[in-house]
């Protein structure tokens, strides 16, 4: 339990501190604050599986994500974050298809967010 807390508590932090204006409408604070259900998961510490939790809080990202500005802002600030909380990237590529999300930006520690359409 006190772990949870203490991932929680940093992904609340980290999502104030690197929160700013870009031209998506989706800033880095809103995707950090979205995937808190998801932290023991994508930090190993938790179940091999999302909490449903989990998986409809990565749902409503996927919705607020609908330009490409937003998910190329989206992916920049987990490329950024992501290591810094030590989020493990097997787990955070399996998060797409265990919680059902049909993405098309690949999940993975060297992508291009450039690139993410």
């Amino acid at each position: 339990m006190a772990e949870k807390m203490v991932v929680v508590h940093g992904l609340m932090v980290l999502a104030l501190i690197i929160s700013s204006p870009v031209m998506a409408k989706v800033s880095c604070g809103d995707a950090v604050s979205a995937l808190i259900p998801c932290g023991s998961f994508l930090l190993g510490v938790g179940a091999p599986k999302p909490t449903s939790e989990c998986c409809t809080s990565a749902q409503g990202l996927k919705k607020l994500t609908t330009t490409t500005a937003d998910r190329r802002a989206v992916c920049k600030c987990f490329e950024e974050s992501g290591p810094s909380f030590g989020i493990k990237p097997a787990r955070g590529k399996l998060l797409p298809s265990l919680c059902k999300l049909n993405i098309s930006m690949p999940i993975n520690p060297n992508v291009d967010c450039n690139k993410v359409a």
